[in-house]
């Protein structure tokens, strides 16, 4: 009895220690085999997307807090009648040259308020990141697989056009090198998308041309082909459908309010649109006392649930009241810091649109009072001092911040716009320059140099994943399509060579802009 009992526990025993052999084995194998290896699952396409961690901002983030949101003394430029009408304040200090160009000053034009629509109820706004996602699209259903550009992950291509060129795209069709900046001007007798006399409720009259006395509307009839690129026509419908339950950001000058009110305009036809929100009071984009206007407008298609949005910022910076007890206080310019409403409110946005350009001036730095700072003290460095060295430095720094944050926010896509080209001729906006040229290409219709006309911005979304806009040589070569002379009320006085009659060449800029969402 005793014996058996050792005797099965010893068999048990020899069990247990060859299990725990076979297992060891099992392991081994189990690592240092290929084959099995090949078993487990793939890298989610968040990894592969984002393999590197996120980059540090080098201030603290501001709370998303949205509640008691002041309109904050960002962009709170100084505007007087001379201002209003001419749209610029002159750089003293720039070298005074008559032939058209594209690094000079901009505008302080003033928007009418918004038009209001019927009441409704419209969803209490939550961060884009909680929002649950869409539901991928089979192929079989997806009309615009083969339009949309992407750069294919395993793309030989990827290297040569990711790196280095950001700017260049590859389109799924062939893996050719799609550079929207290259192609050429066709007539399109089925433009323009919108009319200028019915977008009453979105354009601005100012830039709407067919309000005033010009009578020659060819311009409106010319579409930028891309070489070698297909992609999806613009409809209103389109576009909504891809933008569902997101939300589209402009923030920058008043060319980029010009983009923001072209693409209102192109996805409600110009017409009328009642069930459309204005919903800027939930980014604090609210006329305070005593303003010209707002600092933003913001409005909510219910259908779709998609919001179109633009912040002024002509400076892409953040401004700071040095004395906020002083209504005549200067401001500091912080060059490497982004606008607090941007910081603010990024974790809202689907598809962000950045620019600046034409304000980097010394009248303007002086009619408002900004003095530039860098690393939260006023500026020393002279090489930053120059205007072209301020403009440089805050480009970048924007640029690189928005990159560090994109892993934050894996479905956000940054775009950064390309200056918009000005075109006077034999003077400036105040010495008798002018662009009354009303011949549609008259110096050409095509681009075939792959050299941006905006070096900068080339250089500053080199080696991230912002994408740039390239919309300057396209642009260049319609200086027939500048607002020029023409006003509602008939008046003679300086001509506006830097801002477009609406339709026009920004409605261009948002069909790209479609084009690489």
């Amino acid at each position: 009895m005793k014996g058996g009992f050792f005797g099965l526990r010893g068999k048990q025993t020899s069990l247990i220690l060859l299990a725990l052999v076979c297992t060891t084995i099992l392991i081994w194998a189990w690592e240092k085999t290929p084959l099995l290896t090949t078993l487990l699952p793939p890298q989610t396409s968040m990894q592969q997307l984002y393999p590197g961690a996120a980059l540090e901002s080098s201030w603290k983030p501001l709370t998303n807090e949205v509640n008691n949101i002041s309109n904050s003394p960002e962009d709170k430029e100084v505007v007087n009648d001379q201002e209003e009408q001419a749209f610029s304040i002159l750089d003293p200090l720039a070298p005074k040259k008559s032939s058209p160009g594209i690094w000079n000053s901009d505008s302080d034009m003033i928007t009418p308020s918004d038009k209001k629509g019927v009441t409704v109820n419209f969803p209490k706004e939550e961060s884009r990141d909680n929002r649950k996602p869409e539901e991928k699209r089979s192929l079989e259903n997806a009309e615009d697989v083969a339009l949309v550009v992407a750069a294919p992950r395993s793309s030989k291509n990827k290297s040569s056009a990711l790196e280095g060129k950001e700017y260049k795209n590859l389109t799924s069709a062939g893996n050719q090198a799609c550079n929207y900046a290259i192609g050429k001007w066709v007539q399109d007798d089925k433009l323009p998308l919108y009319s200028g006399l019915e977008c009453k409720q979105w354009l601005s009259p100012m830039w709407a041309c067919r309000l005033t006395q010009r009578t020659d509307f060819a311009y409106e009839k010319f579409r930028w082909q891309p070489k070698n690129c297909k992609r999806e026509k613009f409809t209103s419908s389109n576009f909504l459908r891809r933008m569902q339950d997101k939300t589209v950001a402009f923030i920058g000058d008043s060319l980029g309010r010009q983009q923001f009110q072209s693409l209102m305009c192109m996805i409600t036809g110009g017409k009328e649109r009642l069930d459309v929100v204005s919903v800027g009071g939930k980014y604090g984009l609210i006329k305070a006392p005593g303003s010209l206007r707002p600092d933003g407008w913001a409005y909510w298609f219910p259908d779709t649930n998609t919001t179109i949005l633009y912040y002024w910022s002509a400076s892409l910076c953040e401004l700071e009241p040095l004395n906020i007890t002083n209504p005549s206080t200067y401001y500091a310019m912080h060059l490497d810091r982004p606008p607090r409403f941007l910081r603010r409110f990024l974790h809202r946005f689907d598809v962000l649109v950045l620019n600046t350009g034409h304000h980097w001036n010394r009248g303007k730095l002086k009619a408002n009072r900004w003095v530039m700072h860098v690393g939260g003290v006023p500026n020393t460095d002279p090489k930053i001092a120059e205007i072209g060295g301020a403009k440089n430095l805050t480009i970048h720094s924007i640029v690189k911040w928005v990159d560090s944050q994109l892993p934050k926010h894996p479905g956000l896509k940054a775009f950064y716009r390309t200056i918009s080209p000005r075109h006077f001729f034999n003077g400036d906006w105040n010495t008798g320059g002018s662009c009354d040229n009303t011949t549609p290409l008259s110096d050409g219709k095509e681009i075939s140099s792959d050299e941006s006309l905006d070096p900068v911005a080339v250089s500053a979304v080199k080696g991230t994943k912002v994408k740039i806009l390239d919309i300057t040589a396209s642009s260049q070569l319609r200086d027939e399509s500048h607002i020029s002379r023409y006003s509602i009320k008939a008046t003679t006085g300086v001509q506006d060579c830097l801002h477009w009659c609406l339709p026009g060449i920004p409605d261009m800029w948002n069909e790209i802009l479609f084009a690489q969402l």
